[in-house]
């Protein structure tokens, strides 16, 4: 405490973010997160007690601070669907067709509901062979069965896995196997009152009906399994998961955003290279005038300006970074961009005045880069190489000298611009020559991200635990005050920092 420092006459160590950013001595580099080191607090508190709890958008709040990025080698509905579960947020890319990239982004709004409002239905003269059918697309066969096979008719019958399993001719009636005798709910009821029945009767599915007995929704077993094993999972208010889409500024780009919202997205991500563009400005206010209440998040920008831009256009959110990840060669082939941690301590001072939260994208390496980001008053990390080779990726594993891999290539590679992501950096589409500001590349098996994501989170914990901030809005309050206390490192220092004087070492990163 500064009375302890008073009392003994000792000077404070290191120096505040202003002091680094914007003193005379400093103003005029740009930092990377490896050039800093955030200095040590007090710890009255276990890891414990450590909350994540942020923002992505004014209106979307985060149990932890983690959103994929929407990169064709990263996010799908696997890796959403996960990151919801966990607490954070995917956002699904966009170098796919409108509806392929609203399927994906349907499967994330349907895997774990409360009440599903619109299940799938079949009628009695459909065949065992329509339900298999059924379960090769969606995964699922507890279909409730209605007179017309339409949601909002009278409920006749579900049909399960154990009525179908031991049937050898698909083309049976579902009317000759389906279960007739029903556990039921009847409106109006409650989320919490469907699932006790759920409980009690045993059943994997529960649908409910209206007096006249037609059905108006279904409850499934998983869900309550999934609600037990993910208490953080990031939800909409119908208790769905929260699922996020990028788009481009083209003008096709407010089709793709209208079949996208009718898919139930939560928040739109405006994605470009550059974000202070007019293309993007109009955009931002043609969604604001279609979808008042769609959160949108703007971008790319790194300085003060650019930000100020998108916030009077109307954004709710900011993604911060401009050539600093590590497939992105942005920086080599356009000289623009700047160093991640100026970027953001800049973006983050000006947008707080606004309360727009901002997102750091690039340069996220492990969990360290996590918690500078975070110090320096981003409210999430976007993550694509931490998150890229792991299960719920895209693509497929392959080994390349004994090692397990999994592909992993910037939006501006040449491979991924020509399957659609060239809009990202080709605004207006009417360049001749594609110009890379990307690589295509391999990263190593990371496993699981139901292992995986915990991890980050610990790593994530010990960081603001070491640096005496029991949450994230404690730790950015210590930001502005200038409690937080920073040093830049030289070269030496960074390499101290690292592993150094072993002939061989193993690193895991967790057991």
């Amino acid at each position: 405490a500064t009375n302890d420092l008073d009392d003994f006459n000792i000077e404070e160590d290191g120096y505040s973010a202003t002091d680094i950013f914007a003193s005379k001595f400093g103003s005029c580099t740009g930092y990377t997160y490896d050039d800093i080191i955030v200095l040590p607090g007090h710890i009255n508190f276990g890891v414990d007690e450590v909350e994540l709890n942020t923002r992505f958008t004014k209106n979307i709040a985060l149990s932890i601070p983690f959103i994929s990025s929407p990169m064709d080698t990263v996010t799908e509905h696997k890796m959403a669907i996960m990151l919801a579960l966990h607490g954070g947020l995917g956002i699904v890319h966009y170098n796919m067709t409108i509806e392929e990239q609203a399927s994906e982004v349907r499967k994330v709004k349907k895997f774990r509901n409360g009440f599903i409002t619109d299940p799938f239905c079949l009628s009695p003269t459909n065949t065992v062979g329509d339900v298999r059918s059924v379960k090769a697309e969606h995964g699922f066969a507890g279909i409730p069965v209605t007179v017309d096979g339409k949601l909002g008719s009278k409920l006749v019958g579900i049909v399960t896995n154990r009525d179908i399993d031991f049937v050898e001719d698909h083309r049976t009636s579902l009317n000759d196997i389906m279960s007739k005798v029903l556990v039921t709910a009847t409106e109006p009821v409650t989320l919490s009152e469907a699932h006790d029945l759920l409980r009690t009767s045993k059943k994997g599915k529960l649908p409910v009906v209206n007096a006249a007995g037609e059905l108006v929704s279904l409850i499934s077993r998983t869900d309550l399994m999934k609600n037990r094993d993910y208490p953080l999972a990031s939800k909409d208010k119908t208790s769905n998961l929260l699922c996020g889409a990028a788009v481009g500024t083209r003008p096709t780009d407010r089709d793709r955003l209208t079949v996208l919202v009718a898919a139930g997205i939560d928040v739109v991500i405006l994605d470009s290279s550059q974000g202070d563009s007019i293309y993007q400005l109009e955009m931002v206010r043609w969604i604001k005038e279609q979808w008042p209440e769609l959160q949108v998040v703007g971008g790319n920008v790194v300085t003060q300006k650019q930000a100020l831009h998108l916030i009077q256009a109307g954004v709710d959110g900011l993604r911060v970074g401009m050539g600093s990840g590590s497939i992105c060669t942005t920086q080599e082939v356009c000289a623009v961009g700047r160093p991640q941690a100026s970027a953001v301590y800049s973006v983050a001072k000006l947008a707080r005045r606004f309360g727009v939260p901002i997102t750091a994208d690039g340069g996220t390496a492990n969990t360290g880069h996590i918690v500078k980001a975070l110090s320096l008053g981003a409210s999430c990390c976007m993550m694509g190489s931490l998150l890229a080779g792991t299960d719920e990726a895209p693509g497929e594993y392959f080994f390349q000298d004994g090692v397990r891999l999994k592909r992993y290539r910037g939006m501006g590679s040449i491979d991924a611009m020509s399957a659609g992501s060239e809009k990202r950096y080709n605004w207006t589409g009417k360049a001749n020559v594609k110009v890379a500001q990307g690589v295509s590349g391999a990263v190593v098996d990371k496993g699981s991200l139901k292992r995986y994501i915990p991890y980050l989170l610990q790593g994530t914990k010990h960081g603001l635990q070491d640096i005496g901030a029991n949450s994230l809005s404690e730790m950015q309050t210590m930001l502005y005050s200038g409690n937080l206390r920073l040093e830049l490192r030289s070269p030496a220092a960074q390499r101290e920092g690292g592993v150094h004087g072993l002939y061989s070492y193993e690193k895991r990163l967790f057991g």
